[in-house]
C-alpha cells in the first residue's frame, strides 16, 4: 500500500502519470508497505496469459527475490523511476523515504533494485547512471544500505500512517535496529539469483 498523503497525477506525456506528494512527507517515513492485497505471479502464470496481460504485468509489477512478479493493487504501480530516487526499498518488504519529499514533488524509486529482467535507457538526469540493467542490485546494494542507514533511526520517531501493515516482530526488529541494538538486513536481500 502506498502512503495516504499522495494521489496519482500526470506528470507529463513522456513519463505519464506518477506519485506525487500531497503533503509534507519526512524523511523515514514508511511510504509504501506490501499487504494482502498485493498480488503475485509466477514466471508460469504469466507466460500462460494472452500478450495484453503479459504487457500490463510486464509494465506494472516488479520482482522479489524469489522471481515473483509483483503487482501493487493501488497507486504504488505508478511510481516512477529515478536515479536519484527519494524511495527506497529494504529487505523488509516496505519502503522508506530517504529524504524530505515535498507537496507535488513525485515519490520516486530506482528501478534498479526491482529485478527488472532487461536492461533499459532511462531519461537523462544529468547522473552517471544512464541505463538500469538486472543486475544493478548487486552492483550498487552497499551505496542504497548507506542511504537507508541514513534514515533508518528515524523510522520509530516519525508518525507512520502505514504501521498498521507492519506486523509486531518486524516493528520491535525496525526499533532494535533503529537503537543500533541489531544490524539492518542489506537491500541485497531482494536480489533475485534466477533468470
Amino acid at each position: 500500500m502506498i502512503h495516504p498523503k499522495t494521489e496519482l497525477r500526470f506528470i507529463n506525456n513522456e513519463i505519464g502519470y506518477g506519485v506525487v506528494a500531497t503533503e509534507f512527507i519526512p524523511a523515514g517515513t514508511i511510504t509504501w508497505v506490501l499487504d494482502k492485497l498485493d498480488r503475485a505471479f509466477t514466471q508460469e502464470q504469466l507466460t500462460a496469459m494472452d500478450p495484453l496481460y503479459q504487457s500490463i504485468l510486464d509494465t506494472y509489477t516488479f520482482r522479489d527475490n524469489q522471481g515473483k512478479y509483483i503487482l501493487c493493487w493501488d497507486n504504488a504501480r505508478y511510481v516512477n523511476h529515478s536515479f536519484n530516487s527519494n524511495c527506497l526499498t529494504t529487505a523488509y518488504d516496505f519502503e522508506v523515504a530517504i529524504r524530505d519529499i515535498h507537496v507535488g514533488e513525485q515519490l520516486t524509486d530506482d528501478y534498479g533494485y526491482l529485478n527488472i529482467p532487461e536492461p533499459f535507457e532511462a531519461a537523462d538526469e544529468g547522473t552517471e547512471r544512464k541505463i538500469v540493467y538486472p543486475d544493478d542490485l548487486l552492483r550498487y546494494h552497499k551505496t542504497w544500505d548507506n542511504k537507508l542507514l541514513g534514515v533508518f533511526h528515524k523510522i520509530p520517531a516519525i508518525n507512520q500512517p502505514l504501521q498498521a501493515l507492519i506486523s509486531a516482530p518486524l516493528w520491535a526488529k525496525i526499533n532494535a535496529i533503529a537503537e543500533g541494538k541489531v544490524p539492518m538486513d542489506s537491500i541485497k536481500e531482494n536480489y533475485y539469483y534466477g533468470k
